[in-house]
């Protein structure tokens, strides 16, 4: 089993050049909220693919994050902290303005955020990944977890890797990855920690080490053999780059989105 054979190798194709090949009639204009590395690589991007930076809010402004200075922004992007993102978020959608959102760690107001665009029919996306890799790491494992369920020999685990700045442990995309086996595999309830195994739970491994962009891995285990799903981010321009075609895609749109349709899955 391999993607092309998942998708169809030229609607893969098409799908992915169709959505990261640059529209020279798009051209925003865009507010950065965080500028840490990934605001940085952002902007970068950004500048890259012919857009415009109007605002950047960082922990020293945070009162520019207000409607005079947003008005004339196209789209916000969202990289700050688990502790202030859904504030974030919420004030930028209360003002119409589409948001898309990277930040892990305060998803359990996802619902808040979702309920707020709808309300004041802007648009919105929120991904604990953006690159496009990531994303099809994700389907691979859905799909692997739905047909694996078949066989009990296989027993699952989930490792994240990260740089010792990261504040959320497990990362939103081992979490993200642990959602996609369950929705495939009816032989588990949720996830622990390694440390704590619990029976009908997945576990989860968060290492924090160095500068590690981001490395996440997923493997089945049997008594005669091992399948192992992995990805290793080599840095951060990849995940800059599917928060700006993100952006490029919702800002013209109304309503709540994810990475699955933006990229055809």
């Amino acid at each position: 089993m391999y993607l092309p054979v998942l998708l169809g190798r030229e609607t893969l194709q098409a799908n992915l050049k169709q959505v990261f090949s640059q529209n020279k009639n798009c051209i925003m204009n865009i507010a950065l909220i965080g500028y840490g590395r990934m605001g940085h690589e952002i902007e970068a991007m950004a500048i890259r693919r012919g857009h415009k930076i109007g605002l950047i809010i960082d922990i020293d402004n945070m009162n520019d994050l207000c409607g005079e200075k947003l008005a004339g922004i196209d789209v916000v992007i969202e990289f700050s902290s688990p502790s202030s993102a859904f504030e974030n978020v919420i004030k930028c959608l209360e003002l119409s303005v589409p948001v898309v959102s990277g930040t892990t760690g305060w998803l359990d107001n996802y619902e808040k955020a979702a309920s707020t665009c709808r309300s004041r029919n802007t648009s919105f996306i929120h991904s604990s990944n953006f690159s496009i890799g990531v994303n099809l790491l994700m389907m691979l494992n859905e799909e692997l977890a739905r047909h694996i369920s078949k066989y009990d020999d296989y027993t699952v685990s989930v490792e994240e890797i990260h740089h010792t700045k990261k504040l959320d442990a497990p990362s939103g995309t081992a979490i993200s990855l642990v959602r996609g086996i369950l929705q495939g595999h009816s032989g588990y309830r949720g996830w622990c920690f390694e440390d704590n195994k619990e029976d009908g739970m997945i576990p989860v491994r968060a290492v924090r080490e160095g500068d590690v962009p981001g490395t996440h891995t997923v493997t089945w285990e049997s008594d005669v053999d091992r399948i192992i799903l992995r990805h290793e981010a080599r840095n951060r321009k990849g995940l800059a780059l599917g928060a700006v075609v993100a952006a490029e895609y919702i800002h013209s749109r109304k309503g709540v989105f994810t990475m699955k349709e933006i990229m055809g899955f």
